[in-house]
């Protein structure tokens, strides 16, 4: 996992745009908390008590979107 930075560089931001794995496994990691959160779920079972857990298939859904977001929708400006 790449080390949390306040930013992503503009070069990485840049090299995932134009398809760079290595640029987007990047920002996958730098998101990763981010999108674990998200796809964070409670469940009860059958005796009440309440577990978190990573919904596996919302979590890749979401990096799904977020590479495509990055690949096809993203512009760099200014």
């Amino acid at each position: 996992m790449p080390k949390q930075l306040t930013e992503i560089p503009r070069h990485t931001i840049a090299g995932a745009i134009s398809g760079n794995a290595e640029d987007l496994a990047f920002i996958l990691g730098y998101f990763s908390g981010y999108i674990k959160k998200l796809a964070t779920r409670t469940l009860k079972d059958e005796y009440g008590n309440e577990y978190l857990y990573v919904d596996e298939d919302m979590r890749l859904r979401l990096e799904s979107k977020l590479m495509k977001s990055i690949v096809s929708d993203f512009e760099i400006r200014g």
